[in-house]
Formats: C-alpha cells, sequence, structure tokens
C-alpha cells in the first residue's frame, strides 16, 4: 500500500472513531440487483465484499440440498469497492460482478457490509473547477474519480453515446485530488483529462469527490 494509501486509512480511522457511523450488512441473491444507500450527510464506505456460501439457511428456499450443504465459499468482490465507495446511492448488477464462481454447482449470494460516513460530495463536469472548502478544519479525500458511473448526471445537452458507459473509473484520480487538497481549508481541482488518465475515450466525463473534514491535521 502507497503512502496515500496509508494516510487515508490512517485518517479514515481517526475520523470513524470520532464520529456516528450506520453500519449495514445486505445480503442478496445470485443475479438480482444491489442497491445501496446513504443519508443526505452521508457517503458509502464498503468494508467488505464477498459472493458465495458461508451458511446453508441463507438464500436457501427452494433450493435442494446439493446447492446449499457446502459452506466454505467465499470470495471476495472488489468491483464493490471500486463502484460504490464515495457514493450516497449505488445500484448494482451482480451478474459477472465476481471475478470468477468461487464454487460451481453451488447456489451463491452477495455479502456486502458498509458503513456511511459523514462527508461532503462534489461533481464537477469536464472542463469545470471542483472546489472545495472546510471552514471548522481541513479536507480530507476520501474518494475521487474522474469518468462516469452515471447517465443523468454531466448529461444536458449530450448525445445519448457520450453517456452509454457507466462502468467508467480513472485509475488515478484518487492521488492527485489527495496532493492538491488534504491537510488544506479549500482546493481547487481543474476536471479534464490532461490531470487524470482519460479511462473511456469518447465519453463525457465528470469529477466526483466526496471528502471529510479531518480536524485532527489542525
Amino acid at each position: 500500500m502507497g503512502r496515500i494509501g496509508k494516510m487515508y486509512h490512517s485518517n479514515l480511522k481517526l475520523f470513524i472513531m470520532f464520529s456516528i457511523v450506520i453500519v449495514v450488512v445486505l445480503t442478496v441473491i445470485h443475479y438480482v440487483l444491489m442497491f445501496f444507500f446513504c443519508s443526505d450527510t452521508g457517503v458509502i464506505s464498503v468494508q467488505s465484499a464477498t459472493c458465495g456460501r458461508t451458511s446453508s439457511q441463507i438464500c436457501s428456499i427452494g433450493r435442494p440440498p446439493s446447492e446449499t450443504s457446502y459452506t466454505q465459499c467465499s470470495i471476495d468482490v472488489t468491483a464493490v469497492f471500486k463502484r460504490c465507495n464515495g457514493l450516497r446511492e449505488c445500484e448494482l448488477n451482480t451478474q459477472g460482478l465476481a471475478p470468477k464462481d468461487p464454487c460451481f454447482g453451488t447456489y451463491k449470494y452477495y455479502t456486502t457490509n458498509y458503513i456511511c460516513i459523514p462527508a461532503e460530495t462534489s461533481v464537477t463536469c469536464h472542463g469545470g473547477y471542483s472546489y472545495l472548502k472546510c471552514e471548522n478544519g481541513k479536507i480530507q479525500i476520501n474518494t475521487a474519480n474522474y469518468g462516469r458511473t452515471d447517465k443523468i448526471i454531466c448529461s444536458e445537452g449530450r448525445p445519448s453515446e457520450q453517456l452509454q458507459n457507466t462502468n467508467c473509473y480513472s485509475p488515478n484520480a484518487l492521488a492527485p485530488v489527495s496532493k492538491s487538497c488534504n491537510g488544506l481549508e479549500s482546493c481547487e481541482v481543474f476536471a479534464t483529462h490532461t490531470v487524470f488518465t482519460d479511462p473511456c475515450f469518447g465519453i463525457y466525463k465528470y469529477l466526483a469527490i466526496s471528502y471529510f473534514y479531518c480536524k485532527m491535521l489542525n
């Protein structure tokens, strides 16, 4: 884990200790839509996400014992972290979400454990500037993505072909945003592919940031 990653996890632990968080465990059957949400003052922080079977009772109604008896089946689903962290709401189709089938022939389910962190969010369409401000503390970046995960955000006046790819994530967005903003009372970040790697050519992108106030940086 890099220096920025270590700083983020350290500050996140401190922030959680002194904040009110909501802990949610969501279990859904295979091949359905998962929907996570937080209140207007919180964003999603996924703690764990797995696909498999660790109980013979969960999601077993109508299934033969041969499909539910094997309970040592579990695989991490990192796509849930990538797609949902830092959002107020997140909807995922579980089909094809897991990297592989962890136990062929067993009826599987998804289990996601997430918390809602009180945080601010900022969304800036391509070519604009994100202005972050903290009046009573220092900014601590939680998540950042330059891409597109929604067909509605920053869609006005854009042709449909520029909005279709909603699985568009910049591989390096967190580092430059953290470098520009962490520990400051205010900052600005230019939402453009000259700052961030272009993750999906031809798609109209936006910069989405979530951040909280880490007063311990004072």
